[in-house]
């Protein structure tokens, strides 16, 4: 093994180091990482949702500074229209459409996605970004545990519903990419096919919200097996522990914790960009990433998933959704 690739190996291992800004740093130096090209974006369409803070923010500026048309798919459509705004001030000639959508109503997505395919011609990145970390249960018009509905069942219903327009884009373009943002805490928590939505066990906010994540990393690699013909690449990334408005909400004492050795929400959402815009990542379907390098899904006993569990999982999504678009 080269010498970069043990340390980078090690790094992973110690989990603590590998989260922080601390592997952040290490890698870019180590792997000697180059910023994206001026213009690397120019033409290309890509939608982001929970695009107003955060990682999601993070993203949405760095791909207006490579000259991508952003469609920001946002809860709160006055602080979307906002930071439309803001990225149109800084960058005059940046494309940026706001589309209203609460991945939690299943209705509002299923607008949006109508909304969004009779007003765009092309979608060639989506990002699945949005995410929230809820201290009591929830129950979203639809009946559905909050978390699960907006983590997991949102952007199944968003995803497939998209997928026609970035297959089209695909085939009139060469490529599209779907991006999964899941979370270092999706580590810890296996497929509980059993009690999807928290009903028989007590509710706890950060294990719903792994759960989720990793709801979400599982059909990832289903999706990248469905739309590998269509040149459609799917793939899911972690941004190790990140400084975001979340995690000092919902987690203060995480935060706390670690302090200044917490990653930016700029460093967290390198990956992001990377894998959007660079032509090494068009490469890699169904891979789990952090740090421009593809990492495994399963650290922890009891948590790998089986084929048939994710079988599952997909079966009950398409259920609950009543999404028949893909199958």
């Amino acid at each position: 093994m080269h010498l970069r690739e043990l340390a980078d190996s090690l790094l992973e291992s110690s989990v603590v180091l590998s989260f922080t800004d601390i592997g952040y740093a290490a890698r870019k130096r180590m792997f000697g990482w180059n910023d994206m090209p001026a213009g690397a974006m120019q033409g290309r369409v890509v939608a982001i949702t929970g695009a107003t803070s955060g990682l999601g923010l993070a993203t949405a500026w760095e791909l207006a500074g490579l000259g991508a048309a952003l469609r920001l798919l946002v809860r709160d459509g006055d602080k979307g229209e906002t930071v439309a705004e803001q990225i149109h001030s800084r960058y005059p000639a940046c494309d940026v459409t706001v589309y209203r959508v609460d991945l939690g109503d299943l209705d509002a997505v299923r607008r949006t996605v109508e909304e969004f395919d009779a007003q765009e011609r092309r979608l060639d990145v989506l990002i699945n970004n949005a995410g929230a970390l809820l201290r009591k249960r929830q129950v979203t018009a639809q009946g559905f545990e909050a978390t699960f509905a907006s983590m997991v069942l949102g952007p199944f219903a968003l995803t497939n519903g998209l997928a026609p327009l970035l297959t089209r884009t695909a085939t009139d373009h060469g490529r599209a990419r779907i991006i999964n943002v899941a979370s270092g805490g999706m580590y810890t928590q296996g497929l509980h096919l059993d009690d999807l939505q928290f009903a028989r066990e007590p509710y706890r906010g950060s294990v719903a919200y792994a759960r989720a994540k990793r709801a979400l990393v599982v059909l990832t690699e289903i999706w990248a097996r469905q739309l590998r013909d269509a040149s459609v690449t799917v793939n899911g990334m972690h941004p190790g522990w990140a400084a975001t408005p979340g995690i000092a909400a919902s987690l203060p004492k995480f935060e706390r914790l670690l302090g200044r050795r917490l990653r930016t929400p700029e460093e967290g959402a390198d990956t992001i960009v990377w894998l959007a815009a660079s032509d090494e990542a068009a490469r890699w379907t169904g891979k789990f990433w952090l740090d421009r390098r593809p990492r495994s899904t399963t650290r922890l006993p009891g948590t790998r998933v089986s084929a048939e569990s994710a079988a599952g999982l997909w079966t009950a999504c398409r259920e609950m959704t009543g999404n028949t678009s893909m199958h």
